[in-house]
């Protein structure tokens, strides 16, 4: 293509054609006369139209840019109520540590706990917030006052709290000479409403990456900031003045609503409650009460953490009531279930602690040794259910076939007769089931249709203590003359659970085997199941006994019978092992005697 020409006028080389007259001008409007020159150019160049009005949006763009306007600031729609970024953070903490106080109070009431658990509770709650991930900030606007204050009189310049990547130098402050009796700061509003801005943005950008399953690098809250930590907190003070609670014991007293934790943000004023975000809503607002295996994971690093780090030791648990616990309540079993289980504990070295680590006496074990301690940092309550499952199996035997004693010293003797006491233990089934306390939680399907007088009854007595007491706090006689007119006089009486010892106490002790050979003895043919045997199935008996001791302690089946087969097998290598030491045993006595008779 030959050199553009330039405009004899003007020098400009850009041409168009006005596709109305044909002629060709420049770029400022100098028509060219006709000329092979400007049938050249004519056809080299594109045609256009000279009207203004079919100017495209682009050049009446480019002119608003090239204005020089300066352009006007955004204006936010966040909620000037709402606390984002590290504030909100903080505020979180106020709330969880005001239901911790409630939860802490509700204890002392329950369980008639001495006044020092408020000071150990309390001890506890600060190393936990010392050993977070992220520990929350120092309170935002009263840190920055004093913070700038400093500056003031050392001159230095420090960076802002709600915004670590601003800084600002109290010389560029026109109001930092101002009076201290001033309540409200400008520019620090101004920055912290700019903060609230960013924090919600990437609160945002952070809820859009979770749904599209990307992993983000904030999160408002983690798994060690949620509520079920106050509750770890709580566990720990308890093991620490050796109270022999167990995790159920906080469960159930979650799930009827006499500890705070479900919906307890109505226990909250609303001055608190008005600056919470939907991500903080979320987080305080849990559905469900924690289960054991759930509360044993904080509890337990947060026993090892205080250990590791401030070389606060918390003591093991209180073994004694908490076995007879197990027994009594959970398996109907009598003193003797109690002493069997007690021995069996002892060889198979339970490290009853939170963490088993904090075990002393436990051995350092090679990972791929096949003695390894696999299940010995699980709720200690499951270890000794599943010590005492395996003292049935072994008098018992559990898999349809008899085993009776041929010795009154046996301690098998002692014990019930088996028919009688699996038909009793069935029966202590079928009363949960009827009378638990837990029937009313929200985990549990319960029609209205299907309840009696007396359960409609507790259920009303439920419905009124939980939505009504603890939201109004009026009297008795109050909350009945104004929800509940009618008279109760005809109501029905209510049913009281039957207790385990009441049935188990009238049985009849096992029978000595006098003469019969062909019956097998306790602890002879023992059968161990694989827990992973996903196509086999544990005899009646065995699973009848699981059944309720998985729900009792609040685990699946499944994991009690993979904790009971790994107990099962580290007592079959102690018993190999014992007859090993045994033959050995004899073995370097008989040749003593045979060098003492040839000498």
């Amino acid at each position: 293509m030959a050199p553009r020409r330039k405009c004899p006028v003007c020098g400009s080389k850009q041409w168009h054609k006005d596709s109305s007259s044909g002629l060709v001008a420049c770029s400022e409007g100098h028509v060219i006369q006709a000329s092979a020159t400007s049938c050249h150019l004519a056809r080299n160049f594109r045609n256009e139209s000279g009207e203004t009005q079919d100017l495209g949006n682009y050049t009446m763009r480019k002119r608003i840019l090239k204005s020089g306007r300066k352009k006007s600031a955004r204006q936010s729609r966040a909620d000037p109520k709402l606390y984002h970024g590290e504030r909100a953070r903080f505020h979180y903490y106020q709330c969880l540590q005001l239901v911790l106080r409630k939860q802490i109070a509700a204890l002392i009431a329950l369980w008639d706990l001495p006044p020092e658990f408020e000071t150990v509770c309390r001890d506890i709650w600060g190393l936990h917030l010392t050993l977070l991930p992220r520990p929350p900030p120092a309170e935002p606007y009263h840190h920055m006052r004093e913070q700038r204050g400093s500056d003031s009189d050392t001159g230095d310049t420090k960076p802002s709290l709600d915004n670590p990547k601003e800084s600002r130098s109290d010389d560029d402050d026109p109001q930092s000479s101002s009076s201290s009796s001033e309540e409200e700061d400008p520019e620090l509003a101004e920055l912290l409403r700019e903060n609230s801005e960013l924090s919600s943005s990437d609160e945002e950008k952070d809820h859009t990456s979770q749904k599209q399953g990307v992993q983000s690098n904030y999160r408002f809250v983690s798994a060690y900031d949620r509520p079920v930590n106050c509750i770890a907190v709580l566990v720990v003070a308890c093991w620490t003045m050796r109270l022999p609670v167990m995790y159920k014991d906080f469960i159930d007293v979650i799930e009827s609503y006499e500890l705070p934790y479900l919906d307890f943000l109505r226990l909250l004023s609303s001055d608190m409650t008005c600056h919470l975000t939907k991500h903080a809503v979320r987080a305080l607002s849990p559905h469900f009460a924690p289960s054991t295996l759930y509360i044993h994971r904080f509890a337990s690093r947060l026993a090892k953490l205080m250990y590791a780090n401030y070389g606060v030791f918390t003591p093991g648990l209180n073994a004694s009531p908490v076995l007879w616990r197990v027994v009594q309540q959970c398996l109907g079993g009598t003193p003797t279930l109690y002493g069997l289980a007690k021995r069996l504990g002892y060889i198979l070295s339970l490290p009853l602690t939170l963490h088993h680590s904090l075990s002393p006496t436990l051995r350092r074990i090679a990972p791929d040794d096949p003695d390894i301690h696999m299940y010995d940092n699980i709720p200690p309550e499951l270890a000794l259910v599943a010590t005492a499952i395996v003292v049935l199996k072994l008098v018992y035997g559990l898999d349809g076939k008899l085993r009776l004693p041929r010795d009154v010293k046996d301690p098998a003797s002692a014990l019930p007769e088996v028919r009688g006491y699996l038909s009793a233990f069935r029966i202590m089934g079928e009363a949960d089931d009827r009378h638990n306390e837990k029937r009313f939680s929200s985990k549990v399907s319960m029609p209205t249709g299907d309840m009696d007088l007396a359960t409609i009854d507790e259920f009303l007595d439920f419905c009124e203590r939980v939505l009504i007491k603890s939201q109004r706090g009026e009297s008795d006689q109050q909350i009945l003359d104004n929800y509940f007119p009618l008279s109760t006089e005809s109501g029905g009486a209510r049913l009281e659970a039957i207790a385990p010892h009441s049935i188990i106490g009238g049985l009849s002790a096992t029978k000595i085997n006098v003469g019969e050979t062909t019956v097998l003895q306790p602890g002879e043919s023992y059968t161990i199941y694989h827990s992973r045997d996903v196509l086999g199935n544990l005899p009646e008996e065995q699973a009848l006994i699981i059944t309720r001791s998985a729900k009792w302690v609040g685990v699946s089946d499944d994991y009690l019978c993979e904790v009971v087969e790994r107990f099962e097998r580290r007592l079959r290598r102690w018993y190999y092992k014992e007859r090993r030491r045994e033959k050995e045993k004899e073995e370097s006595e008989g040749e003593r005697l045979f060098d003492g008779v040839k000498d």
